[in-house]
C-alpha cells in the first residue's frame, strides 16, 4: 500500500518526513518537483510531478492519498479515490460535496478521514476528550447547563506594530474576515456578518496567564453533534473561533473599513493587491518563530454555580524543528495516515476521531509537539 502524499507546501513538511522516517512507503507529489526535493529530497527519490491523471494511472485499490493541495482539490482527488478504491486523508473542513461521498465510500469500505489538522483537527480531539471525561465524572447530570469554547490562533511569537505575521498569502485571511459565523451566547443563537462586530476578550489559563482578542469563526453550531452533545443539554454558550494577539483590532481598523467597502470584481482586485502589500509588510522573516495558542475548554453548572470546568491549554512556537503551524497541521495528518493503514477508523466521510485508544495516542504525539500543554482544571 502506497502512501500518495500530494503537495508539499509550508505546512506539510513534517508530517510528511515523518511518515518517511517510520519507512512508509510513500509517493511524493507537488507541483514544482524541486520545491519538493528541496523538502524531502534527503528522503526519497519518488517526487513526481502533480497531475491528476499521472496521479490516477499509478492509483491502487488500499492505497492512502494525502491532500495537502488548495481546497478545490480535495473533492476531487476523493472522488479519484473512489473510482480506484482508495483511502484519502486531508487536514481541510469536510464540505458539503466532500459529506455527499459518505455512503458510497461506506460501501466500499474506503474511510476519508477530513479536519485532522490543527483547527479544525487538535481542537476536536481536545473537545472529545472533555466531553467522555465530564460524561464519566460524578458531577455529569444532564440537566446541567454546558458552555463550550475552543479558540485558536496563529500569532507572531515576538509581537509587531500589525499583531499578525503571515507565513503564506494573506488572501485566504482577508476573505475569511468575509464571512459570516452562527454561535451561541445566553442560550441564544448569535449570528455575525463580520468577525469585528463580535470581538471580546478571552484569558487563556497559561502558567502566566494572558488575554487575547477573539470571534466567533464559521458555523458553530453543527459541532455539537459531532462533539457528542445531548439534544437535551441546556446550552448556555458553543463556540469555535479564532483568536488573536490584544491589540489586533485596532492594528486593523483600517483594514476592516476598507473590507466593508469591497464589491464585485473590482473588490476581489483590491484584495489581491492588499493582499500582496501584507506579504510585503508582514511575513515572517527567515528563522523568525510563529506560535500557535489553542484552548478548549468544556464547563458546567447548576443552579448558576460551576460543578465541573476545564480547559486544554496549548502553546507552541517556532523551534530548531521548524514552525509550529507546520507541525501542529501536518503531524495529525501523518497520524492519521497510519490509523487508514492500520483499520482503525471507521469507513465513511469522518472528522478527528473520537475512538478512546486513538485519542489517547493522538493526544500523546500532540504532547511533543508543544512547549506547553496541559488540562486546566477550575473546579
Amino acid at each position: 500500500m502506497t502512501i500518495h502524499w500530494c503537495g508539499t507546501g509550508l505546512s506539510a513538511i513534517p508530517g510528511l518526513r515523518r511518515l518517511l522516517q517510520e519507512g512508509h512507503e510513500v509517493t511524493v507529489w507537488n507541483r514544482t518537483v524541486d520545491k519538493a526535493k528541496e523538502a524531502v529530497g534527503d528522503l526519497t527519490d519518488d517526487i513526481r510531478a502533480f497531475d491528476r491523471d499521472a496521479l490516477a494511472a499509478v492509483l491502487q485499490s488500499g492505497d492512502v492519498v494525502v491532500s495537502m493541495l488548495p481546497g478545490d482539490w480535495h473533492v476531487p482527488l476523493a472522488e479519484l479515490c473512489l473510482e480506484k478504491g482508495a483511502h484519502f486523508v486531508s487536514s481541510s473542513y469536510i464540505a458539503p460535496e466532500m459529506r455527499a461521498l459518505d455512503d458510497a465510500a461506506r460501501e466500499k469500505g474506503l474511510r476519508f478521514v477530513n479536519e485532522i489538522g490543527l483547527d479544525p483537527g487538535i481542537d476536536h480531539l481536545m473537545a472529545h476528550q472533555l466531553v467522555a471525561d465530564y460524561l464519566a465524572s460524578k458531577a455529569y447530570d444532564p440537566k446541567n447547563t454546558v458552555s463550550f469554547i475552543s479558540y485558536c490562533g496563529g500569532v507572531p511569537k515576538i509581537p509587531n506594530a500589525f499583531r499578525y505575521k503571515f507565513s503564506w498569502s494573506p488572501l485566504g485571511v482577508l476573505k475569511a474576515l468575509r464571512s459570516p459565523s452562527r454561535s451561541i451566547r445566553d442560550f441564544t443563537e448569535l449570528r455575525v456578518n463580520r468577525p469585528w462586530d463580535a470581538i471580546s476578550s478571552y484569558t487563556a489559563p497559561l502558567p502566566q496567564p494572558e488575554a487575547f482578542e477573539v470571534y466567533p469563526n464559521r458555523d458553530s453550531i453543527p459541532f455539537m453533534a459531532q462533539y457528542h452533545f445531548e439534544e437535551s443539554w441546556p446550552v448556555k454558550e458553543f463556540v469555535r473561533g479564532t483568536l488573536r494577539l490584544n491589540g489586533w483590532s485596532d492594528a486593523w481598523s483600517g483594514v476592516f473599513a476598507e473590507i466593508e467597502t469591497l464589491e464585485g470584481e473590482a473588490g476581489e482586485a483590491r484584495l489581491k493587491e492588499m493582499s500582496d502589500q501584507f506579504w510585503r509588510d508582514n511575513a515572517y522573516d527567515e528563522g523568525e518563530p510563529d506560535r500557535v495558542v489553542l484552548c478548549v475548554g468544556l464547563k458546567a453548572e447548576k443552579d448558576g454555580v460551576p460543578v465541573w470546568h476545564k480547559t486544554y491549554v496549548m502553546d507552541a512556537w517556532g523551534d530548531a524543528r521548524g514552525t509550529a503551524m507546520a507541525r501542529l497541521v501536518s503531524i495529525p495528518v501523518s497520524l492519521a495516515v497510519e490509523a487508514v493503514l492500520n483499520r482503525e477508523v471507521p469507513a465513511g466521510v469522518t472528522a478527528a476521531p473520537s475512538d478512546p485508544k486513538l485519542l489517547q495516542r493522538f493526544m500523546g504525539e500532540i504532547g511533543k509537539l508543544a512547549q506547553h500543554l496541559q488540562i486546566v482544571d477550575h473546579a
